[in-house]
């Protein structure tokens, strides 16, 4: 006679953390996981799905025509060469153009072409709608508060804030 199967020993509704119910880089890590997943899922078929950096570097070239990639790479904590590879594959799908720095031969500029224009305008309203969807049911000034404090830890973490 087969055996009887029986549920989880643990159910997950029953799982404590451990230490971890109490450490911000647990909650931000899995909070980016689902936040990451779900936007993929909403930009299927668009030239920045699925990719770390790419949604921020389009958003930034169309906002600020001429940015130079390693001011990108530092407010998106990437290497040079990462960087490079991205600016790279945004190139080859259309996004951006880069060009020589006028007032140094050696740096260089990014600028939007019309489909990254149009991607980003795209892209905009997704994360914004996505951001809406996320804090559903949270308090307008929990969300404020929430994201005021990541913003100063993000520019403090950057060195932006000293």
């Amino acid at each position: 006679m087969p055996a009887k199967k029986k549920g989880s020993p643990h159910p997950v509704e029953t799982v404590g953390l451990d230490v971890l119910e109490d450490t911000l880089s647990f909650y931000i890590r899995t909070i980016n996981i689902a936040l990451s997943r779900d936007l993929d899922d909403r930009l299927e078929g668009l030239d920045v799905a699925r990719g770390t950096g790419k949604i921020t570097t389009l958003l930034l070239v169309d906002s600020h025509p001429g940015i130079r990639p390693s001011v990108i790479a530092q407010l998106i904590l990437r290497d040079r060469s990462a960087m490079g590879r991205l600016v790279d594959q945004m190139i080859d799908h259309d996004l951006v153009t880069r060009r020589n720095a006028s007032d140094d031969g050696r740096a260089q500029e990014l600028h939007i072409t019309e489909k990254g224009a149009d991607l980003a305008r795209k892209v905009r309203e997704i994360a914004t709608k996505q951001s809406s969807d996320f804090f559903a049911g949270v308090p307008e000034e929990d969300q404020k508060r929430l994201l005021d404090i990541l913003r100063r830890v993000y520019r403090r973490t950057l060195g932006l804030d000293q």
